[in-house]
């Protein structure tokens, strides 16, 4: 079982550069074209933000773009939301994110988390999505659907994908805009046949454990963390990577990051200072508790 692992591809309707130069279009077809060698693939896995605006043409595009590349392949494609998604204009273009799942979860918010079989791997997506913020949630009604389709073990195991990662470094951005309630994730695992977990949204590597299950956090397609800058700040770079997962291997999961070639690679694409990112917590991350 091999899985190409792509996250934020942060694709809008324009098909061209923001304003801070990052091209979601050009570097997802960046990373196709440098991976063409690569072709003994079972899945491509997308762990959200597929959309930066949540524009149906963004989908369209992505899946047209993908599509090609896992079709020639024979692979299997799967897509998870972002905090960055629309989860009406996801559901419009790409469905569940699972071409033909075996079972479908649909919230009352919306959200749609589904399950597949490759190979006799169970891969399940989940939504982590909570509109308007940049921190994740699993709602009870998917996680009580999560542990029902754990209760009967797959035939080699299973494999989670969603956006927002359930472990953190010592970042302040990291820990506010997580999943928030990775403690309830993990009681949901734990004992099960749930291998590996992959996940994106911070734009850089992670390997962490969470009960039995390695944790792989991959680096965004469309730009990536350079945690060189100065504590309490924050620099994305240019640069599209992705991960590339064997399952099958003696010592798995055996995991590296792709790093296309990028003319501009490492180049600065936008740098917040400690000011810029203590906003962000506050606007993006989890409301107070009011005490009253």
């Amino acid at each position: 079982m091999r899985i190409l692992h792509l996250s934020d591809t942060h694709l809008d309707r324009s098909a061209g550069p923001d304003a801070d130069g990052a091209d979601g279009t050009a570097a997802l077809q960046r990373v196709l074209a440098e991976l063409g060698h690569l072709h003994d693939l079972d899945a491509v896995v997308v762990t959200g933000d597929v959309a930066d605006d949540g524009s149906r043409e963004a989908y369209v595009r992505a899946r047209d773009l993908l599509s090609r590349y896992a079709g020639g392949r024979g692979a299997s494609i799967f897509y998870a939301t972002g905090n960055h998604d629309d989860r009406a204009a996801f559901a419009d273009v790409l469905g569940s994110g699972h071409a033909q799942p075996e079972a479908v979860y649909e919230g009352t918010a919306g959200e749609r988390a589904a399950a597949s079989t490759i190979g006799g791997w169970r891969l399940l997506t989940l939504d982590t999505l909570v509109p308007g913020k940049g921190h994740g949630q699993l709602g009870r009604g998917q996680l009580h659907w999560l542990g029902e389709q754990l209760a009967s073990p797959a035939p080699l195991g299973t494999v989670l994908a969603f956006h927002h990662p359930p472990v953190a470094m010592d970042v302040d951005v990291q820990r506010a805009l997580g999943l928030q309630n990775s403690a309830e994730l993990a009681e949901t695992i734990r004992g099960t046949d749930v291998q590996l977990i992959l996940c994106g949204h911070f734009h850089l590597q992670i390997l962490a454990r969470l009960e039995q299950a390695t944790v792989w956090v991959t680096p965004g397609v469309v730009s990536r963390i350079d945690l060189t800058a100065p504590p309490g700040t924050e620099r994305a770079v240019h640069g599209p990577s992705a991960s590339l997962v064997d399952l099958g291997a003696p010592h798995g999961p055996l995991i590296h990051t792709l790093h296309a070639r990028d003319p501009r690679m490492g180049e600065t694409v936008y740098e917040a200072d400690e000011e810029e990112m203590r906003e962000v917590i506050e606007r993006l991350g989890p409301s107070p508790v009011s005490s009253n």
